[in-house]
């Protein structure tokens, strides 16, 4: 591995899943601002299930915005203001645009917060 996650060096018993191509439907307040039958289902330890969906499945404008984190397993974190109807809610989605190996798949894929429910097809 050319970029190998650090964090499962030093916790080798940290779990992430990855279950690619489901189908998922993300909404706020009710209206759909994402979907999909290309969202990958992120399952890591204690943390929420995560869908992470393409970029182009998602109908709210990105806005990039000035924060970033960073994660020991998936790598550096960049985040979107989400603009819906005029409505900008702020950080609400993220990405991980150079991940770690183990989590390519999740390249350029976004992510969303608390604030919005995310509805996954049964496989």
């Amino acid at each position: 591995m050319a970029n190998p996650a650090p964090g499962f060096k030093t916790r080798p018993d940290h779990e992430i899943t990855l279950s690619p191509g489901r189908a998922a439907v993300v909404r706020y307040i009710g209206k759909v601002v994402a979907q999909t039958d290309e969202a990958v289902l992120l399952r890591e330890s204690r943390y929420p299930a995560r869908a992470y969906l393409p970029r182009t499945a998602v109908t709210a404008t990105l806005h990039p915005a000035p924060r970033t984190t960073h994660c020991p397993f998936k790598g550096d974190t960049v985040y979107f203001d989400l603009e819906i109807d005029g409505e900008r809610i702020a950080e609400a989605a993220w990405s991980y645009e150079a991940p770690f190996d183990e989590m390519v798949a999740i390249t350029d894929l976004v992510s969303f917060d608390d604030r919005f429910a995310v509805e996954f097809a049964q496989p």
